[in-house]
């Protein structure tokens, strides 16, 4: 492939990214740095995933029981399956009926306070690694700009040109690898919830 036609085709890959990166911002506008396709709720609500006791006499009363916490911290983790998490509250909530309304209540408190920084904590991270494409993009468009001035120079610098064509393609190459990791990324949240609502509603079937 010639040189001038190496640079028509990498303009025209730039301008493809540069489109791309325009129709994710405009997903919503009350949040410009969520580049997701499911609607940002920045807190998951107790009312919506909580049918069980009132919780609000427990607050963060789970944090001062040893055996709750280790409880908390297994059944948050990913790596424990929702086969055995679901097998772990059985074990854990016994007793007589008072006894586990309190287990269930101070269990649940910590899972819904735990799982809901943790997802917090990823969304922050998926904004922050947005705004870095976005930084991203207008270094890309200004090299762009830049490269179409080198060539339509009346003297080309044809070493300019190649250095710059070069950083550009390498530039849009990481632009795009990143772009694909976003639709990854926003998948974690979503299975949070899951996680946090099928938890809930193990903990509440032990109450029955």
């Amino acid at each position: 492939m010639s040189r001038h036609m190496r640079c028509r085709s990498l303009l025209i890959a730039v301008a493809v990214v540069l489109a791309v990166r325009g129709a994710a911002l405009a997903a919503d506008p009350r949040f410009p740095d969520w580049p997701c396709a499911q609607i940002k709720v920045p807190e998951i609500s107790i009312a919506a995933i909580w049918a069980g006791p009132p919780v609000d006499d427990v607050a963060d009363t789970w944090e001062q029981d040893p055996a709750i916490r280790d409880n908390v911290a297994r059944l948050a983790a990913r790596r424990t399956t929702l086969d055995d998490a679901q097998t772990a509250i059985a074990e854990f909530i016994t007793g007589n009926a008072t006894e586990r309304q309190r287990k269930a209540k101070l269990l649940f408190s910590g899972l819904f306070k735990t799982l809901n920084n943790e997802r917090g904590e990823v969304m922050n991270g998926i904004e922050r690694f947005f705004r870095q494409q976005k930084d991203l993009a207008g270094t890309i468009r200004g090299e762009t700009q830049h490269l179409r001035n080198l060539q339509d120079a009346a003297e080309r610098d044809q070493g300019k040109v190649d250095e710059l064509a070069n950083r550009l393609e390498w530039d849009t190459r990481i632009f795009e690898e990143r772009r694909k990791t976003i639709g990854y990324a926003c998948e974690v949240p979503v299975l949070i919830e899951q996680r946090l609502f099928s938890l809930a509603r193990t903990i509440q079937q032990s109450l029955e």
